[in-house]
This record gives C-alpha cells, sequence and structure tokens, in this order.
C-alpha cells in the first residue's frame, strides 16, 4: 500500500515528463495527435470529434469566423444557383414590382428580382449571401493583420503566410464575380471598370478584353463565364485552403503569446457554438440591414450609371484610386498607354499584393533572422514592422475614402476638385506620417518598459522623510510569474535552434526541444 501511494504521489507531480520514460510508463502520444486532439483518442466518435486543440486567445478567432462565414456562403450560394438564371437573352419583366413592370430587361436581372420579391425567404438568402462574403473577407483581413504585427508569418509558417494572402485575392474575386451577376445598374459599372482595366493592359489588353467579353461590349457572354466562375472556380479554390491550413497547423502546431503555455485540449463544442453564432449574426444582418436592393438600381443601360454608387468596402481602393489618378496617357511607338487606369488599378494593387505576399522573405532577407519562431511578437517590440503595418492601413484607408470624394464634396459642400487634389496629397504623405508616428508611439512605449524594469513602477503611495520631503515608493516590475514565463521562453526558443541545427522541425507543443508526455492518473 505504501509503494502504490508513493507511486500515485509521483505521477501527479510529474505533469509532464520528457520521452524517455521507464519501461512500463506510458507510450507518448504521436505529435499529429496530440495537436488535433490534444490527448489520446480513447473514447466513441464522438468524443473522438469534439477533441481538439485551439489557440486561446481572442485574435485567432479571425481565422474560425472565416471558416463558419465561408460555410455560411457555400450553403445561401447553393439556395441561390436554384433560382439564380445566368442567361443574357432579353425579356420583358412581368413580376411583382410594379415599376418595372413591362420594362424589358435580361433574364439575369428578371430571375434575380423573382428570388428577391416572390420566392419565399430568397431575398433573405440573398442579403445573408451578400453579408457572409463581406464578413468572409473582413475576417480575412484581421487574420492577416494579426499574423503580420505579431510576426506569426515567419519560419515555418511562412506558406501559411501565402495562404491567407491567397485566399484574400480568392475572396475579392468572388465578390467581384458575384457583384455582376444580377445584370443591375452597379453591375454595370463594375463591367465597364472591368472593361477598362483589361484595356488598359499594353499589347495584351485587347486579347484579354475579348476572351472576357467576347465580340461585343459588354455583351452577352461576360456574365455566364463569370458564373460558373463565381459558383465553381473560385470556391473550389477557397475550399482547398483550408484544409491545406489545417496540415500546416498540425505538423507545425499553434503560435502563442510570449508568457502563455502551448495550446491545449479544448472541446470542439465551442466551435460549433462559435459557428451558431456567427450565422445568427449574418440572419440578424440579412433581416434588418437592406444590401444591394436590385430593384431600386433597375437594370444595366450601357453609358447610364448610378449616383453615389460605389462597390464592396473591400473593392473601394481601387475604385478611390481610379477616381484620385490624373489623366495621364503617353504614346509608346505610335501606341497610347492610358496611365490614368493603367497604374492605379494594375500596377498599384499589383505591386502591394506582391510586397504583401513576399513580404516574409524581405524581412528574413533584412533582419538575417533564420530561426523558428513559434511565441509570436508584441508589436511595440518591432517599431519597424508595425509602423509599416499601419502604413499600409493609413495608405488603404485613404484610396478607399477617396471612392467616395463626390459624396464628401456633396455632403460638405465641397468643390470636387478641391477633396480629389486633398486625397491626391495624402496619399503621398499620409502614409509616411502615420509610419512615423507609430513607430514613434512603439519606441516611446518600450523606453517606459525599460523605465519601469530599472526604477520600478509608481505605486501611488507617497512617504513623508524626516527631513519632512515627500517621495512616492516604486515597486519592481518583475515578479516569480514574470521571470519564469521569461524563462520558459528562452528555453523554448533554444530547444527550437538546436532541433533546427539537429535537422529536425520542433513544434510548440515541445518543451525545449523534446516531445512532451501527458502522465493520466
Amino acid at each position: 500500500m505504501a509503494r502504490a501511494n508513493v507511486r500515485s504521489r509521483r505521477l501527479r507531480d510529474e505533469k509532464v515528463r520528457p520521452d524517455r520514460g521507464r519501461p512500463g510508463s506510458p507510450r507518448p502520444l504521436p505529435n499529429a495527435l496530440m495537436t488535433v486532439t490534444g490527448g489520446p483518442t480513447k473514447g466513441s466518435p464522438l468524443q473522438r470529434l469534439v477533441r481538439r486543440t485551439e489557440a486561446d486567445h481572442w485574435s485567432f478567432l479571425f481565422a474560425q469566423i472565416t471558416l463558419h462565414s465561408f460555410i455560411v456562403l457555400l450553403a445561401t450560394g447553393a439556395f441561390l444557383t436554384f433560382f439564380f438564371d445566368p442567361d443574357m437573352a432579353r425579356t420583358t419583366y412581368e413580376g411583382s414590382y410594379g415599376p418595372l413592370r413591362g420594362v424589358e430587361v435580361s433574364k439575369a436581372y428578371e430571375s434575380t428580382l423573382h428570388l428577391s420579391l416572390e420566392v419565399r425567404g430568397g431575398l433573405l438568402m440573398r442579403q445573408v449571401h451578400h453579408w457572409a462574403a463581406l464578413i468572409f473577407t473582413a475576417a480575412i483581413c484581421c487574420q492577416i493583420l494579426r499574423m503580420f504585427f505579431t510576426g506569426a508569418f515567419r519560419s515555418p509558417r511562412r506558406l501559411n503566410w501565402l495562404i491567407w494572402v491567397g485566399m484574400l485575392t480568392l475572396a475579392m474575386a468572388a465578390g467581384v464575380t458575384g457583384t455582376v451577376l444580377p445584370d443591375d445598374m452597379l453591375s454595370g459599372g463594375s463591367l465597364s471598370l472591368i472593361q477598362g482595366v483589361t484595356q488598359s493592359i499594353p499589347v495584351i489588353g485587347t486579347g484579354v478584353t475579348f476572351l472576357l467579353f467576347g465580340a461585343d461590349i459588354p455583351g452577352d457572354d461576360i456574365i455566364p463565364r463569370l458564373y460558373w466562375a463565381h459558383i465553381l472556380l473560385v470556391p473550389a479554390a477557397i475550399a482547398a485552403l483550408f484544409p491545406l491550413r489545417r496540415l500546416l497547423i498540425t505538423r507545425f502546431g499553434h503560435t502563442r503569446f510570449p508568457g502563455s503555455p502551448p495550446a491545449g485540449r479544448r472541446r470542439g463544442l465551442r466551435s460549433v457554438a462559435l459557428l451558431l453564432y456567427t450565422c445568427g449574426v449574418l440572419v440578424l444582418l440579412g433581416t434588418l440591414a437592406q444590401i444591394n436592393p436590385i430593384w431600386l438600381y433597375g437594370p444595366y443601360e450601357p453609358g447610364a450609371i448610378s449616383a453615389g454608387a460605389v462597390p464592396d468596402w473591400y473593392m473601394g481602393f481601387l475604385d478611390g484610386a481610379v477616381r484620385i489618378m490624373p489623366g495621364w496617357e503617353i504614346t509608346v511607338a505610335g501606341h497610347p498607354i492610358t496611365l490614368a487606369v493603367l497604374v492605379p488599378a494594375l500596377l498599384v494593387p499589383g505591386a502591394f499584393f506582391t510586397a504583401l505576399a513576399a513580404y516574409p522573405w524581405i524581412e528574413r532577407r533584412f533582419t538575417g533572422d533564420r530561426r523558428l519562431h513559434h511565441v509570436l511578437d508584441r508589436p511595440r517590440d518591432h517599431a519597424f514592422r508595425t509602423g509599416l503595418g499601419a502604413a499600409g492601413i493609413a495608405f488603404y484607408g485613404l484610396l478607399w475614402a477617396a471612392a467616395a470624394n463626390d459624396q464628401i464634396a456633396d455632403t460638405f459642400h465641397l468643390s470636387l476638385f478641391a477633396v480629389t487634389g486633398f486625397f491626391r496629397i495624402a496619399v503621398l504623405i499620409g502614409p509616411v506620417v502615420v509610419f512615423a508616428i507609430t513607430r514613434w508611439i512603439c519606441l516611446a512605449l518600450v523606453a517606459r518598459e525599460w523605465q519601469e524594469v530599472e526604477h520600478g513602477y509608481e505605486t501611488g503611495r507617497i512617504v513623508m522623510t524626516a527631513d519632512g520631503a515627500y517621495s512616492e515608493i516604486h515597486a519592481p516590475v518583475h515578479g516569480p510569474d514574470l521571470d519564469r514565463d521569461h524563462d520558459q521562453d528562452q528555453a523554448l526558443e533554444q530547444g527550437q535552434e538546436q532541433a533546427q541545427e539537429q535537422g529536425e522541425m520542433p513544434r510548440p507543443d515541445l518543451e525545449g526541444g523534446q516531445p512532451r508526455r501527458l502522465i493520466r492518473q
């Protein structure tokens, strides 16, 4: 009995053991299994299904919201395909909406009106689908920003960074192709922009325009072609990225913030709850917030455009760049090149997304940091990177605001030329100013922390000395917990470096480069 009690106490004390146990000790779990389930796979299939590892920080929810929004997009999109007809043949509208009755429209527009106003639940599904697309893109942007500012794009997760950047471009492509399908006035504005962008490409612009639009512009071919890209090609590409990302998480594990333990076991029912919450919010938005009322815009008529028409928020930067670009045009070898469209619509976005995708390699090249990183950074500790990200946000935000230059001028009774001139200057100067201010704030925060480390933090307690002078008591900021967390992070990074030198790829669920073993009582 005494030997049994001693063995029981030893098992209780040893929560984590190296993978060099004595014979008869519990077998170590495979790394992939530990990451996915967080423990042994005993139990029913349902119990194995609900076991999974999740990061314990609110910012990691962006990835889950992205997946859940995509699920809603697939469900609502499947419903809409039963009622939408991408045919561009002309027909006379004889539906329930009186102001358009007797007007000649395309079958695509007529089927969208029928879906919105006559199919039970059709308008709700359309609006939920549109809102889910907006939330889906917003969640991707938040995830990319979180990874950028915390350094989660560094080795060994550079491929994960490319997945998210690629998913953002696919989400924007899905949004554009979905916007043009109803063949309303907003659809016509998007088609006109696509036409202008493709025709501005030197040498191959005419051929690309012919491949998209056919012999006529806008013609009857563009919407059917974009329809199949919208419901098959783009969703399939996005859907393929999620399991690839999951494989990378299984291989390398989750990142963690300094001082926090590696991700432990969580219940998959939490993810189910977040899925239901996301669905509920999207249904509320689709019910209460009207979006894209095509019956108010009317059918598309070439040469006409609705006043105050703007694209979805994630494409606003493109519209704003085109609006503020001067009407420059040059001639090369007898061929005109329209810089007023080529630069803002192709060169600037292309350079921006190329730099965004290549940034992990760019930073590695200039910093020389080739270590493996499983612990995230605080944004203030990397002032240059944080300032660069803030400058990018300012650049995008100014272009996005420039897309509403006409509405700003009309609302505040300003000259449209004055507003456009302001944005032309602000787009060039604003990011530089934001970079300098953000970098200065980060350096100041770090300097204040070092000052607190050296002198302690202010406790608010005032004491009087024997000679009548008053002084405030300062307490040290380093406690046992902070020292232990720092030591754990340092040991983990050293273990990762040793494993890298030996040709191995350590995971964040390794302590000091050695696999952990869970001892169960």
